[in-house]
């Protein structure tokens, strides 16, 4: 195992503390799963194949059909070396109108995802992830496809962990390609929109008890080439690193609710950042808090940061309030939910010589605001009521009405990439647009979902006074994961 890490680059004092780290520890996480920054896991599958626990299928009792032997494939005859794996198949179609907003003819995505995994446990305490994935793409209209949606096959990720208890305290590192998502979703995100998915790599570490906990990490993101896997590199100009914290909110204060902290302190240094078509070196610095979970029949995820730094000559001064909520209309589980997300992203000074006013989140899940990935979290308001129902156990329908402005008028409509809406900085109207969403999700069981998704952006004066149009986007995938 230490010919491993030092393979894949760990230093020599990072393979002793990673192989010490490993020697005491107990199957049971202290801090609860739910919270420790890995994502959801809903009915044994997670986002982040890693983050699943499938120990129980290494009883033969226990399973129930032939895919569930291939979670616990027995290396040694004791069982204390076996290995997971892990697949999916996506076909996806999308249908867009307007691309780009402009008055153009329709684009059509054929999409393709393959993924597959296995993951290695060397007994409780050291395991290794590899992951490939692939990406195909065909229709009409594509324009030039970004890597992350044609890629012929891409080392999507490829880490070691040792994770150990030292005390009352389970400690852990994780070293090499991996997915991050320890933070609020619309800040960090492994981006499954994507077909290949947002991976970034270097070390995430923590010490977790089981009220607290602390993870801290020095990551550069993956530069995907669309070929083999010999052209996905780790991308020399960004760097992503910071500290989380986390806190369970104790059960006697909110009557029984499950609420946690998180404190976070994070720095993205970038070699060419852009804004207002200048390009140059941009440091930006995060300092906020995320709050979320339930409390009785509400759910609740809110943030707040402060956003300071350079970029080039101007100094940064941003801010994201982020909040959603829903309450559960009834006493069960599937109970119709009724919410709301108010957000707000800071703007101004992308095109002027002032302090840098544009909030900017790290990589972010702009879906939430578009599929059609026409908005994004700088310079940007938006209400939205939400409503959603499971009519059946299997079926989940949910809709949204978002209403979006700009937070200044004197800078411009940026989109997902970034990237601003080029003439909108020109027009003082502080009125981007609404986005209706309609979502159906059948899950005809744990592995196999069919989802259909319609969203309408009605254009408003900040982009048609730009040339910019409204658009239409309906989408229909198939995802089978094991």
């Amino acid at each position: 195992m230490q010919c491993l890490l030092r393979a894949l680059g760990a230093t020599p004092a990072l393979v002793l503390a990673m192989s010490a780290s490993a020697q005491t520890a107990d199957k049971a996480s202290l801090y609860p799963a739910a919270a420790a920054g890995d994502g959801a896991t809903t009915g044994g599958y997670n986002l982040s194949r890693w983050a699943e626990d499938w120990r129980a299928l290494c009883d033969p009792a226990k399973r129930t059909d032939p895919i569930d032997a291939l979670k616990c494939v027995k290396l040694t005859p004791s069982g204390d070396v076996y290995v997971t794996f892990s697949g999916e198949a996506r076909l996806r179609v999308n249908h867009t109108t307007n691309p780009n907003l402009r008055d153009s003819p329709a684009q059509r995505q054929d999409i393709v995802r393959l993924v597959g995994g296995a993951d290695v446990h060397v007994g409780e305490h050291l395991r290794v992830y590899a992951e490939v994935a692939h990406g195909g793409i065909s229709g009409r209209e594509l324009g030039a496809p970004a890597a992350t949606l044609r890629n012929d096959i891409a080392v999507q990720q490829l880490f070691v962990e040792a994770k150990g208890r030292v005390g009352a305290v389970d400690v852990g590192a994780r070293y090499g390609r991996q997915e991050f998502v320890d933070g609020p979703n619309l800040m960090v995100s492994q981006r499954d929109n994507n077909t290949i998915r947002y991976t970034v790599n270097g070390l995430r570490a923590w010490a977790r008890t089981e009220t607290m906990r602390v993870d801290a990490f020095d990551l550069k993101p993956t530069q995907y080439g669309d070929l083999g896997t010999e052209d996905d590199v780790i991308d020399p100009a960004r760097r992503f690193s910071g500290v989380t914290l986390g806190f369970v909110v104790p059960k006697g204060w909110f009557g029984g609710a499950k609420l946690y902290v998180d404190p976070f302190f994070w720095r993205r240094r970038n070699k060419v950042g852009a804004w207002g078509g200048r390009v140059g070196p941009a440091t930006r610095y995060y300092l906020g808090t995320h709050v979320f979970g339930e409390a009785g029949r509400v759910t609740i995820d809110w943030t707040v940061n402060h956003q300071w730094g350079t970029f080039r000559d101007q100094k940064i001064d941003a801010w994201h309030l982020l909040f959603a909520q829903n309450v559960r209309l009834g006493t069960s589980a599937a109970a119709p939910r009724l919410g709301f997300h108010a957000d707000y992203a800071s703007g101004g000074g992308g095109y002027g010589d002032g302090k840098l006013r544009n909030a900017y989140a790290p990589f972010g899940n702009n879906i939430y605001y578009s599929y059609g990935l026409f908005l994004t979290p700088s310079n940007l308001i938006t209400v939205a009521p939400t409503f959603s129902v499971s009519p059946t156990p299997r079926l989940r329908l949910s809709a949204a009405v978002q209403r979006a402005w700009r937070a200044n008028v004197h800078d411009a409509v940026y989109r997902a990439s970034g990237a601003p809406f080029a003439g909108t900085q020109n027009v003082r109207d502080a009125r981007i647009g609404d986005v209706l969403q309609l979502q159906a999700i059948w899950t005809l069981s744990p592995r196999l979902s069919v989802t259909g998704r319609y969203e309408h952006l009605a254009a408003g004066p900040s982009l048609t006074r730009a040339g910019y149009t409204s658009s239409d986007f309906l989408a229909g995938w198939i995802s089978f994961r094991f």
